[in-house]
């Protein structure tokens, strides 16, 4: 039952993920910011890169190769998800999220060849890469994963 659970996050993250997108979409002019606070903003961007816009031109070949990574690693997640036992909660919240923003990433690059970005955090002039509800949960993720490894892992045996 709690592999439901898990698996539940991810499709949420799904759900969140391509929802906002749409309303950015629909509402946001390209590359025209919206001013909420003094340090977010939303900006409706394209990536077609990966993080940070890590090869956004590259000519085109990165779509396909990012599209397979992001398929292969969500195989693996998914599958590494149904054999966690109960006691790993932490750890299938953490998979869970990194799995439903890896999907809701994939989803967009299949249908438009690129990633649909739009929250814009910043301080003063500096702004961090745009980035969207899939790459807020991939961080989250990530981030439990190392509390998880650092903390919580088993201890190894010299």
């Amino acid at each position: 039952m709690y592999k439901f659970l898990w698996l539940g996050i991810s499709f949420f993250v799904i759900v969140i993920d391509q929802l906002t997108k749409t309303w950015a979409t629909d509402n946001l002019l390209f590359a025209q910011s919206v001013i909420l606070t003094p340090f977010l903003n939303f900006t409706l961007l394209h990536n077609t890169g990966a993080a940070f816009s890590f090869l956004a031109d590259a000519g085109g070949w990165q779509r396909w190769f990012f599209m397979g990574l992001a398929a292969i690693i969500s195989i693996g997640l998914f599958i590494w998800i149904l054999r966690l036992s109960a006691k790993q909660m932490w750890l299938g919240i953490a998979l869970a999220l990194i799995l439903g923003g890896a999907i809701g990433n994939l989803i967009d690059r299949t249908i438009y060849g690129y990633v649909i970005d739009f929250i814009d955090l910043y301080y003063q002039q500096w702004h961090w890469p745009a980035f969207n509800v899939a790459d807020s949960a991939i961080s989250i993720g990530v981030f439990m994963l190392l509390i998880e490894a650092l903390f919580f892992g088993e201890k190894k045996h010299d």
